[in-house]
């Protein structure tokens, strides 16, 4: 796991767990927010690709693991491509880039701890993603069996099962990662 984030240019430390908590309680407010500004706005018309974009820019930049960069160790061990070009301009205004690891094998493959937790994590992550997709499910059986059932919520029921469907996507694509932030120990007391 990496010690740091980089944000518009400043090294944020991340070798606490109070640290890493707050960030994933961060990122999923700012999904919650972003749901809730586009139920707001369109009603989930169209909504669908901000939400993922957000989530592979969340994975890519904080969270890692599906993607190179972010604090978890990619899950395929494999270093990111290098690539010939300098950096684009947006990363270089934004000042958004990963720091580099001192060694180069060492830094992107996992041993037998990170493997297991890694697999354990997705363990979890994907009960809880099980559990999110029964959910619309569960809806979905009531209102074909009883459809008095759902009057009194004040949508439409295919927009409800598009948002549920939209929180499990987010689920699937970042809640691994956010699993091994939160309960990695603090790293200058794993070190010592």
């Amino acid at each position: 796991m990496n010690a740091e984030v980089v944000v518009l240019g400043r090294r944020i430390s991340m070798a606490r767990q109070t640290r890493r908590r707050a960030l994933v309680v961060v990122i999923y407010a700012a999904f919650s927010m972003l749901l809730a500004v586009l139920w707001i706005l369109t009603g989930w018309r169209g909504t669908g690709a901000w939400v993922i974009w957000a989530a592979i820019l969340a994975c890519r930049f904080f969270l890692g693991g599906y993607y190179a960069g972010g604090l978890v160790k990619p899950f395929n061990g494999k270093a990111p491509k290098e690539h010939q070009m300098p950096p684009s301009l947006l990363a270089l205004k934004l000042r958004v880039y990963q720091p580099v690891p001192a060694g180069e094998d060492s830094a992107y493959r996992n041993d037998e701890r990170e493997l297991h937790q890694r697999d354990h994590a997705h363990y979890l992550a994907f009960q809880a993603v099980g559990v999110a997709v029964c959910v619309p499910m569960f809806i979905a059986s009531m209102r074909l069996i009883r459809p008095s059932l759902m009057s009194w919520i004040p949508m439409p029921p295919d927009a409800m099962y598009y948002g549920l469907t939209l929180v499990t996507i987010i689920l699937f694509l970042t809640l691994p990662q956010a699993i091994l932030l939160w309960t990695e120990p603090d790293m200058e007391e794993a070190q010592s």
